[in-house]
């Protein structure tokens, strides 16, 4: 998945327009125009894509957490330059305030099934003898269970295919 697919379902998933995805990355300090999220959110084959790279995604991550948790005091995490599943799901963990049980609920919406232990071994670190990268189809199914979660409405479904790699 590319950090613009993610962008693009988060969006849908929380009905986000452009004005709460603008003051989203504000959360985080960064100050983004219109025009530069239209065309994050653009499919790969228009010409007026741009590619979202690993930083843009967390501070917009980071503000998602601020919007959702409320900024914490003191300075603000430093964006990560590298992202993977692992620190996105992590992210939208804390933003969401999601337990390992809300999670699994949230991928058993879509009859992806996944153990308890399974899921805590995304979250160690990647020295830990358990650690276990996080791949698309997980985060896939995760990102799917959080619009049925979030956005369940049948008619407003269609209006987004998630077969679109």
């Amino acid at each position: 998945m590319t950090n613009n697919d993610i962008l693009r379902r988060l969006r849908y998933c929380f009905d986000l327009n452009d004005n709460k995805m603008i003051g989203i990355f504000a959360q985080a300090d960064l100050k983004v125009s219109r025009a530069e999220v239209s065309d994050w959110l653009k499919k790969d084959d228009d010409s007026a894509y741009r590619s979202l790279n690993d930083r843009t995604l967390a501070i917009f991550l980071n503000g998602f957490i601020n919007e959702k948790r409320g900024k914490r005091e003191g300075t603000q995490p430093e964006p990560e330059k590298r992202l993977n599943n692992n620190i996105i799901l992590k992210k939208l963990k804390i933003a969401l305030n999601l337990k390992a049980e809300d999670m699994l609920e949230i991928l058993g919406l879509t009859g992806f099934q996944l153990s308890k232990h399974e899921l805590s071994a995304f979250f160690r670190k990647a020295e830990h003898k358990h650690f276990r990268l996080c791949k698309d189809q997980v985060m896939r199914n995760f990102l799917h269970g959080l619009q049925l979660k979030y956005r369940p409405n049948p008619e407003q479904a269609a209006d987004f295919s998630w077969d679109d790699e």
